[in-house]
């Protein structure tokens, strides 16, 4: 399947400030990260906080410009950004945010809302804009006659449903979800995900949804990236991941999600934090945390290696690491 947007070696670095006077220090926030999405495939990325993963998200989009690499949407680079190539290339790139009342204008009623991406690309006249807000909001699930309400009228659920509704707005082929769901209640969350699924169906989407939240990723995508300190160590299809974790970093994460029958069944627990952005360690980030860490894990950084039937990781112990099913 052709790849509907496609990264290579995506390098993104921040500088920091260390204290009130500090020198600033560089922070790779992305460090050479490479990955695809075939049409109506969904990617999910997850990882730790600090990571990377939303950072990567935007990237994709254009919005973090690459410092290194290079993203390919349909075939050709991604415009830089603020350019007029871009920003019609907007209307088939879109994002849902994960705080919807902050992506939201507290001073417009909805409707307005779900239609200003129609205004900025000039799809139809004003008839068909209007008829266009009015099935987005049927096909996310709110009522007529909420369009005139405001951001803070509305529930949790129902602002990230607008957020979605405005994404659509122009068909995109693309959307980006940042933790769109992590904010909300279960059942909330629940809704949301069918919603999501829903659209996909319907509309053919790509999707890359960002999420800490394994069960929603096991429940939603087709594929998963496991970032962790800017790259990613592990990747492949959904089912077989989480079935056999190959990274020991990969394992932690799966088995910390809970089991109802058993919650303590096969835990690992890492010990210590992530290394500080700012001061990584030399070869594996990973090894301060890892049991499986040796000599060659301190010195030399480990590249992605096939794993079989569709699967990579990154870590130098493979060839010795038996896949153990996890519970998830």
């Amino acid at each position: 399947m052709s790849a509907l947007i496609e990264a290579e070696d995506l390098v993104r670095v921040y500088a920091t400030r260390q204290g009130l006077f500090g020198r600033a220090v560089p922070v790779r926030a992305v460090d050479g990260v490479s990955l695809r999405v075939a049409r109506g495939e969904t990617l999910g990325i997850v990882g730790e906080s600090g990571s990377g993963k939303s950072t990567l998200g935007r990237m994709l989009l254009g919005v973090d410009p690459a410092q290194g690499g290079v993203v390919r949407f349909d075939g050709a680079p991604l415009p830089d950004k603020g350019t007029p190539a871009w920003r019609a290339l907007r209307a088939r790139l879109q994002m849902v945010y994960q705080d919807p009342l902050a992506a939201l204008d507290r001073r417009l009623p909805i409707a307005r809302q779900i239609r200003e991406p129609l205004d900025i690309h000039a799809r139809g006249d004003d008839a068909a804009r209007r008829a266009r807000v009015a099935e987005l909001m049927q096909s996310v699930g709110l009522r007529a006659d909420q369009a005139g309400r405001y951001p803070h009228e509305l529930s949790g659920g129902q602002r990230q449903r607008v957020v979605i509704a405005r994404a659509l707005a122009c068909a995109p082929e693309l959307l980006v979800c940042d933790e769109p769901v992590s904010a909300l209640d279960v059942s909330i969350q629940a809704q949301v995900v069918n919603l999501l699924r829903g659209l996909r169906g319907e509309n053919g989407l790509a999707m890359v949804f960002i999420s800490h939240d394994l069960k929603v990723v096991r429940n939603l995508c087709d594929r998963v990236a496991v970032m962790y300190l800017g790259r990613i160590v592990e990747e492949g299809p959904v089912e077989r991941l989480f079935a056999a974790p190959r990274h020991p970093y990969t394992r932690a994460l799966i088995s910390s999600v809970p089991d109802p029958g058993q919650p303590l069944k096969g835990r690992i627990i890492l010990q210590g934090e992530p290394p500080n952005p700012a001061k990584r360690p030399p070869g594996c980030a990973f090894y301060p945390r890892c049991p499986q860490a040796s000599g060659i894990c301190r010195a030399e950084l480990p590249q992605m290696r096939a794993t079989g039937q569709g699967c990579r990781a990154a870590c130098h112990h493979l060839d010795g690491a038996d896949p153990v099913p996890q519970a998830a």
